[in-house]
């Protein structure tokens, strides 16, 4: 045989080894079945059989999210680790094959893979519909990235920080599952200017919502033309009324349904908003019926005419349920630590983000993998049990590890989400921070500084 196609063949089976001893076939294999495998390799992009093939890589990706040293040097340190363990020759610590393997990893493959586990969590998390219809909710936060021009170029920081104070600031509006807490799609935008505000993000993802959903949003999304496009597409939308304009809530007004409770109907707007073409302008309707109530403190805007079959109640306890975006955003952030990002320039920063929502959604299909066991709700599972699980897991070596695996979804069962309703904290942090003051100038004049007149002597 020639040497060259014996070593290449050796090269192969040593990297088929290698997949299926390390985080490839963890996050892959065992946690999402074939359905998902089978929707990886379509997205796969043509390589070549290397020590960091695209689901190697994405993987090793992912487990960085997950972990709490999100250092590259630390996915290489471990993988030269396994091939120890394998009897292998250890792979080079240096991490610059690895990074460039990273930026070689499509962009496009990983926000699919958030789209298709989106769906294939939605679709096994049927019991928690609303009255027989799924819920989306829709949320917008800010995201931060390293100080670096690329990223300053591509998202610049907020108008109130001087130069070389401030850090990137990258907006993200996405669309949740009520049901599982599943990512079912995102969009990202610049902080200030045309088109990054959270109208625009969510516009551009109405094709993720399907007929006879129900979304729910805060008082952001309380827009007439947002209002007639989700009509138009045969959804509903359950919102929060903007705060100046319910000042101007008259319940004597429209059709009276019940005790704060009516039917009004809004006209087009004269002026045609900025971002909206003529042709679109003129389609839209000029009258739109909606539906005004007041639960509790807020006024609530929605589509859902008839108090028959949505009744007042229904419609009070449905937008209690809106919180839970605001706990998934938490957990993304917090628990996982989205909420600085690490890459240094915009492309690899967005690539970032994307493996963020993909490593959130396996969590969440673990725990719709374990509330299907138990007979119980996704959502009364808690997310940062079944991440501390799954991290001590992937360190399991044995030969019945898909025998124990039921063991471990056992074990993420075992563990519920108290019911605190009404529960009110103040937002305000009681743990001082450190006495050091803030940085007023940019870095290099307050190096110059030090190195003329030297430290100050008190720390104010």
């Amino acid at each position: 045989m020639n040497p060259r196609r014996q070593a290449a063949i050796l090269q192969q089976r040593r990297t088929h080894h290698l997949a299926s001893n390390a985080d490839a076939y963890a996050f892959f294999n065992l946690l999402t079945g074939p359905e998902l495998l089978d929707q990886v390799e379509s997205l796969l992009p043509d390589h070549r059989e290397r020590l960091f093939p695209p689901t190697e890589t994405l993987s090793m990706f992912m487990a960085q999210a997950l972990s709490a040293d999100r250092s590259c040097q630390r996915s290489v340190n471990e993988l030269a680790v396994k091939q120890l363990r394998a009897g292998l020759k250890p792979c080079s610590t240096h991490t610059g094959g690895y990074c460039r393997a990273r930026q070689r990893l499509p962009v496009e493959m990983v926000s699919s893979l958030v789209r298709n586990t989106g769906n294939l969590i939605s679709s096994n998390a049927r019991s928690g519909q609303w009255m027989g219809r799924p819920v989306r909710l829709v949320d917008g936060t800010t995201v931060v990235m390293p100080d670096t021009q690329a990223n300053q170029d591509a998202y610049p920081q907020s108008r109130g920080q001087k130069p070389g104070l401030g850090f990137p600031i990258c907006r993200m509006v996405g669309i949740v599952c009520l049901s599982s807490g599943a990512v079912l799609d995102a969009a990202l935008g610049r902080f200030r200017g045309k088109g990054g505000d959270e109208q625009t993000l969510l516009r551009s993802m109405l094709d993720t919502l399907n007929t006879g959903d129900v979304l729910l949003g805060d008082a952001f999304y309380a827009t007439y033309f947002l209002l007639c496009e989700l009509q138009r597409r045969g959804i509903d939308g359950v919102f929060e009324k903007y705060g100046a304009r319910r000042r101007s809530t008259d319940f004597r007004r429209g059709t009276r349904l019940g005790t704060r409770d009516h039917l009004i109907t809004l006209e087009k707007p004269s002026r045609r908003p900025a971002w909206m073409n003529q042709a679109s302008y003129e389609q839209a309707p000029d009258q739109l019926e909606v539906r005004e109530l007041k639960a509790g403190n807020k006024i609530l805007v929605t589509t859902l005419g008839c108090a028959r079959e949505t009744p007042k109640a229904a419609l009070k306890a449905l937008f209690k349920d809106r919180w839970h975006v605001e706990l998934d955003l938490r957990n993304l952030k917090t628990t996982m630590g989205l909420e600085m990002l690490s890459c240094k320039t915009a492309a690899m920063a967005v690539k970032e983000l994307w493996v963020y929502l993909l490593a959130h959604n396996l969590i969440r299909l673990l725990m719709v993998q374990s509330a299907s066991i138990v007979d119980c709700l996704p959502r009364q599972l808690s997310f940062k049990h079944t991440l501390q699980l799954w991290l001590a897991w992937r360190q399991f070596d044995g030969s019945d590890i898909d025998e124990r695996f039921h063991q471990l979804l056992m074990l993420i069962a075992q563990q519920r989400v108290g019911r605190r309703s009404g529960r009110m904290e103040p937002r305000a942090v009681k743990r001082r921070q450190k006495p050091y003051p803030l940085l007023t100038r940019a870095r290099q004049a307050e190096r110059k500084e030090i190195r003329k007149n030297g430290h100050p002597r008190k720390v104010k």
